[in-house]
């Protein structure tokens, strides 16, 4: 009895008749794994160890992953591992291909007030947040104006004032 090779037990784990890609411009239909995922859903194949199964068919078709580059999914499948789906970029253009809060907070190119995020007007708080110089000074600028007011006001009286005695008699 002959012994499969890693790639017929891969192949044999793949739908080649998956759905058509989520994202417009990826041609052709995903090829879904059919094996074991992980609960992400990323497909899971063993081949001497367990690799991902989108890794393991990226390798396969262009050779090693790069060091320091993540495979995405142009498809935006996490069980698709058709090798022109995959692709090899930085994990920051991954995470910014995604649909996420991190994405979305990241493609927002202004603050609430309108004033842009650029090098000169925005600072990270404590919290890694992007902040606008512009609205934080203008905050501050405001509660120092609300301060000065409250000390200048007039003061009023505790008890009213009598008329004295000098006046009375005029």
């Amino acid at each position: 009895m002959d012994r499969q090779t890693s790639a017929q037990r891969f192949a044999a784990k793949v739908n080649p008749r998956g759905p058509l890609a989520l994202i417009r411009g990826v041609l052709g239909p995903c090829y879904l794994w059919t094996g074991a995922q992980s609960e992400k859903g990323y497909g899971a194949f063993r081949d001497g160890r367990t690799v991902r199964a989108h890794r393991y068919a990226y390798e396969q078709a262009h050779g090693p992953i790069p060091a320091g580059l993540d495979v995405d999914h142009r498809c935006r499948r996490r069980a698709c591992v058709r090798p022109s789906h995959l692709r090899a970029i930085t994990h920051r253009e991954n995470i910014l291909a995604s649909s996420n809060h991190v994405a979305r907070r990241a493609a927002v190119t202004h603050c609430p007030a309108g004033n842009p995020y650029d090098d000169a007007n925005t600072y990270r708080a404590r919290n890694g947040t992007r902040k606008c110089h512009a609205c934080k000074n203008a905050a501050q600028r405001a509660a120092r104006a609300a301060i000065r007011e409250r000390h200048l006001a007039p003061i009023a009286h505790i008890r009213p004032r009598t008329a004295t005695p000098e006046r009375q008699a005029a």
